[in-house]
């Protein structure tokens, strides 16, 4: 989890939104950054596995951000909107003009709207396990939710509770990860728990943030996903068969949106496919790596038919 160890210097950059704490590096001399958005339980370090991976030369230009309300940015969680100028401007500020936007859960959704608001100067979207209809449907109705993404429910009542008991939330889950309890309770973020090192499942806990969590959630309930069809970029989704968080139908609803749209599925990963399968992930997402040289689209190709999708069994 050291950053200096993969090539990274510790930034912070002012915003519209507040100070971003930003890890970059890796310069390729490229124009285009590599901007990593992690999502509502994570940081920066949640693409650690992905940048270390060494079958993973193409992660270059990195510019991975600690999103307000996680990490060392402080908070409070802002609109999507705002979000989106915000990380643009950090990576205007670190000198690229343009940017591939690769985002996990959350951060799918932030990286969709970072392409929406910027068309031409997103060259490519990655999404791995993004939160779509399916998510907020929970978040406005846990009970009903439940029926469809029982797991996701679960833990949005987790987070009220742990919001509602304050400040006893921090000492109760430092607690349930000193007697590795809480290790049992992220088992349905992986399909493999048992295989994850401790020092990620230990940044996961570190991460747990209810009322970031949360307040995220809210904003969400009011997100426009008819932004995206401005989107003139690839969009390349991956995502684990075991995935408990994701609806099935997301992927449908978001292949009729977006013009240039492919979901692939990983057989061996939950939530955190590109924990558990950094290199299979970066190979599922490998038109995001190369899209700065594909030319862009003139006009929208017809979606793929509905339910329709490439899956990978690595």
């Amino acid at each position: 989890m050291d950053a200096t160890e993969l090539g990274l210097r510790h930034v912070v950059v002012p915003t519209g939104v507040g100070p971003l704490v930003v890890r970059t590096g890796r310069g390729s001399g490229s124009p285009v950054a590599t901007i990593l958005l992690h999502g509502a339980a994570g940081s920066w370090t949640t693409w650690v596995p992905m940048i270390s991976a060494s079958t993973a030369p193409r992660l270059t230009d990195v510019v991975a951000l600690d999103l307000p309300g996680w990490g060392e940015t402080p908070g409070p969680v802002p609109d999507p909107a705002e979000l989106a100028v915000a990380v643009a401007a950090v990576a205007r500020a670190l000198g690229y003009p343009r940017w591939r936007v690769i985002g996990h859960s959350l951060g799918g959704v932030i990286a969709l709207d970072v392409a929406a608001r910027f068309p031409h100067e997103t060259v490519a979207v990655g999404v791995v396990s993004p939160s779509g209809a399916g998510a907020r449907a929970v978040t406005r109705h846990p009970f009903a939710g439940a029926v469809r993404l029982p797991w996701l429910a679960g833990m949005v009542m987790a987070m009220r509770v742990l919001r509602a008991i304050g400040p006893l939330a921090r000492p109760l889950l430092r607690l349930l990860r000193r007697t590795r309890a809480l290790r049992v309770l992220a088992r349905p973020l992986f399909r493999h728990p048992d295989r994850i090192g401790r020092s990620v499942t230990d940044a996961l806990a570190d991460e747990i943030r209810p009322a970031s969590f949360l307040a995220a959630a809210r904003a969400s309930l009011t997100h426009d996903d008819g932004v995206w069809r401005r989107i003139v970029c690839p969009v390349r989704s991956v995502r684990g068969a075991h995935d408990v968080f994701v609806a099935e139908r997301d992927a449908r609803d978001w292949a009729a949106l977006l013009p240039d749209y492919d979901d692939r599925v990983l057989a061996d990963s939950g939530h955190f496919a590109h924990v558990e399968q950094p290199v299979a992930t970066v190979d599922a997402l490998r038109e995001v790596w190369t899209a700065e040289r594909m030319p862009r689209p003139s006009r929208p190709r017809t979606p793929r038919p509905r339910g329709a999708r490439r899956t990978t069994t690595g």
